[in-house]
């Protein structure tokens, strides 16, 4: 797919993104280490709930914090994701993936994501993990 270099959030027709797409790029990120394009991607009135502490984990609001929040998990080069499944359907996408943060098989967790873009933006995301 062939996007403008002025716009990286939209699509060859102009067009915001589709969600498959919002949510391919997200899951670049953290397979590359590189935050770069976090930016084009996250809604400002974005919310986000990580996977931890329990029993409702840590809640981020805004665009430009859980794009803080985001951009320092994915440049931690000690951590690796390894993105297993994604759904999309509409506006919701969910994301199977594992999580290793050591060289252990008990340095590994394996978690969801469920996602909600509008308009081609990440407007809500909630992350659940089994834990040990």
């Amino acid at each position: 797919m062939s996007l403008p270099t002025s716009d990286p959030s939209a699509s060859s027709t102009g067009g915001p993104l589709g969600t498959a797409e919002v949510i391919a790029r997200f899951n670049r990120v953290f397979r590359q280490h590189d935050p770069t394009g976090l930016a084009a991607l996250v809604a400002d009135d974005c919310v986000m709930e990580g996977i931890g502490p329990a029993p409702d984990g840590s809640r981020v609001e805004g665009g430009a914090e859980c794009i803080r929040f985001w951009a320092e998990f994915a440049t931690d080069t000690a951590n690796t994701f390894e993105v297993e499944d994604v759904l999309v359907a509409g506006e919701t996408s969910v994301i199977r993936w594992s999580f290793a943060f050591g060289p252990g098989e008990k340095d590994r967790l394996r978690c969801v994501n469920l996602m909600r873009v509008e308009n081609g933006l990440i407007t809500e995301a909630y992350g659940y993990a089994k834990t040990p």
